[in-house]
């Protein structure tokens, strides 16, 4: 597991996915030797609660348990699932979107229309995902964090998480099979590989509502009840 006395460029060196989840607390590039402590202290971020995102990021059977909820500062996880929701619908999808519209006008008319239909689906889909979750989720939280009893509801996280990890990989799949070989190679490899690291980070973000955010949320109800 990653302790807080690690120097946070070799938290990154261990997991180079990490670095798309320092700008979710805040926290820029140029950190020097600094060590995790140190980086966390500077941008006001509780370092056990980004350790544990970080390892939950990195080691396949890390799950925190209840004693870490009791002992860790949650009160950054609303900001930080937030964020990444963020990240995810005004970064990477138009970004995706982008690279979608100019490939398809190179594709068979019928091909095309196909890949930017299921594109659009899909960035729909996610958003009203992540918007259920903030409309829902985490107010509930908010308000349990607050020490109020609220109506007990099943989680809007539980929801969808490996629905949209198997649509971006038949979104994969399509561009695998029907793109055209002689146009555009290299803006299609980079499609490729900006879908597989969308479909990674959102298989982490999942893990987080799913080891996190929904077993926290029910230890605070039992908690207030």
């Amino acid at each position: 597991m990653f302790t807080q006395r690690m120097k946070l460029a070799d938290v990154i060196a261990a997991n180079h996915n990490i670095i798309l989840v320092l700008p979710r607390f805040g926290i820029p590039l140029g950190f020097g030797e600094k060590s995790v402590k140190e980086v966390c202290g500077m941008a006001g971020v509780p370092v056990e609660f980004m350790l544990m995102i970080c390892n939950l990021y990195t080691f396949d059977d890390y799950i925190p348990d209840v004693e870490t909820f009791a002992s860790v500062d949650m009160s950054r996880l609303v900001p930080y699932l937030t964020a990444s929701h963020h990240y995810y619908t005004h970064e990477r999808l138009p970004h995706i979107g982008k690279h979608i519209k100019h490939i398809a006008t190179g594709m068979e008319p019928k091909y095309g229309q196909i890949l930017k239909q299921f594109y659009d689906d899909f960035r729909k889909e996610i958003n009203n995902h992540f918007l259920c979750e903030e409309r829902y989720d985490f107010p509930k939280l908010q308000a349990l964090q607050k020490g109020d009893m609220v109506r007990s509801t099943k989680s809007h996280s539980e929801k969808s998480h490996g629905l949209l990890v198997d649509k971006l990989n038949d979104l994969t799949q399509i561009v695998y099979k029907y793109l055209p070989g002689n146009g555009l190679p290299e803006e299609t490899m980079e499609l490729v590989f900006d879908i597989l690291q969308l479909s990674s980070d959102i298989q982490k973000h999942a893990l987080v509502e799913e080891k996190i955010l929904i077993p926290y949320m029910e230890w605070l109800e039992r908690r207030e009840r």
